[in-house]
């Protein structure tokens, strides 16, 4: 097992659940639907590469090569980018900051991220390489 993607997915998801509890409680006080919508999808998505990220940790010591090491890679830097900017974007409109436009520019990039974790854990499990 990886115990740096272990850790860091345990911190991740708790991080999940605090701002899913500060969603659903404060931030539907203060935002328009829309831009609570687009919060909640950030929380979603953290969420579910949290568990992916989970996996990745778990298999690592079953497949222990180069490509599961970019997953997990891939897996963090997507959340911190996606997530983050969906984060920064629901800041911003609360705020009421100009910077949406900038901040929604990142997204792309985070979700880019994510499908290639995708990607890196199927080639991680089916290529049979040395192990690293």
């Amino acid at each position: 097992m990886n115990k740096n993607f272990l850790s860091i997915a345990s911190l991740l998801g708790a991080l999940s659940v605090a701002l899913g509890a500060f969603g659903a409680h404060k931030l539907k006080e203060v935002l328009p639907i829309d831009f609570l919508t687009v919060f909640e999808t950030g929380v979603r998505y953290q969420f579910y590469h949290v568990f992916a990220l989970f996996l990745v940790a778990i298999l690592h010591e079953r497949f222990q090569n180069k490509w599961m090491q970019w997953a997990g890679n891939c897996f963090i830097i997507g959340i911190i980018l996606f997530c983050g900017s969906l984060y920064a974007l629901t800041v911003l409109k609360m705020t009421d900051t100009t910077g949406t436009k900038y901040a929604g520019i990142i997204t792309p990039f985070g979700g880019l991220f994510l499908i290639a974790g995708w990607l890196f854990l199927l080639a991680g499990i089916t290529r049979n390489e040395p192990k690293i």
